[in-house]
């Protein structure tokens, strides 16, 4: 299930990098639960800068990006993950970090529902901390669905 749920941010966040270069819209895919009205709550709470990146205005729901190209996506309504190997980050909203993409850090929420899948280019100066923590309000607003991570990371890149 976890290499589905990958495959199908992959594509998501492929859409955004293929477009990336052009300042306008930022193009992407919507999660198949970006209706869910929890992700309108966070949509409208979202700053308007990440990690000093400026958003962005997308094309599809429960959708945000910054940065020129975009360097920092963000989907609601993501498939909510399960027990994970991977490891997990306590920012007062839990976070899986993803390393398996070359370009971009991914972080899925854990324990909510809608989830969040955020990626964020590597080479971005601020880090992948600052940006999660920029997100944690809006992403706050999102609810809890009873699963905890049983351990957690001090580091967010795990470095």
């Amino acid at each position: 299930m976890r290499r589905t749920q990958t495959g199908m941010l992959a594509a998501g966040l492929a859409a955004t990098v293929a477009l990336g270069g052009c300042a306008g819209i930022v193009t992407l895919e919507a999660a198949e639960d970006s209706n869910d009205p929890a992700c309108a709550a966070v949509i409208v709470r979202l700053p308007d800068e990440v990690g000093g990146l400026a958003k962005r205005e997308t094309d599809a729901q429960g959708t945000a990006a910054w940065g020129d190209p975009d360097q920092v996506v963000l989907r609601c309504g993501v498939p909510v993950p399960a027990a994970s190997e991977l490891p997990c980050i306590d920012k007062g909203v839990f976070w899986l970090r993803d390393a398996s993409d070359e370009r971009f850090w991914r972080f899925p929420t854990f324990g909510r529902d809608p989830a969040i899948d955020v990626a964020i280019d590597r080479e971005i100066a601020s880090g992948p901390g600052v940006v999660l923590d920029d997100l944690l309000n809006a992403v706050s607003f999102t609810p809890e669905n009873g699963l905890r991570c049983v351990s957690t990371d001090e580091t967010v890149t795990g470095q």
